[in-house]
């Protein structure tokens, strides 16, 4: 079982690195980042040509958990809560055109929220 979790892991970091080799962001148009773990979802905006951070949020976000107490929620509605944060804290910064960057993951599940929330957040991609 062990070795089976370590090859899953390997082959996530493979399809990642060769993502990160194909795509890259940029101050007008920034990668938007998934990362998903057993709980939680985070998701970022990076300039990868400054190499910085331009909004984050994740499913431990305080604007995001008050939104997700109010409706009972499962791990995929609250990736589309996450989605539309992130696409809301986007507009702050006068940002709407971004390259998804799914992290590996395969785009089903939370990860497709995510993308949908997003969208339906007025982000283009």
């Amino acid at each position: 079982m062990k070795d089976r979790n370590k090859e899953k892991r390997l082959k996530r970091f493979r399809k990642k690195l060769h993502l990160k080799k194909t795509i890259s962001g940029t101050a007008e148009k920034p990668r938007l980042v998934v990362f998903r773990s057993l709980k939680n979802i985070y998701v970022q905006l990076v300039d990868d040509a400054s190499q910085h951070t331009l909004a984050a949020t994740s499913s431990l976000s305080q604007d995001v958990k008050a939104e997700i107490q109010q409706a009972e929620s499962g791990k995929t509605k609250v990736a589309f809560i996450v989605g539309k944060e992130i696409a809301r804290k986007a507009k702050e910064a006068k940002i709407s055109k971004v390259i998804f960057d799914r992290g590996g993951y395969l785009y089903h599940g939370r990860v497709k929220a995510l993308a949908d929330g997003a969208r339906e957040g007025g982000l283009e991609f």
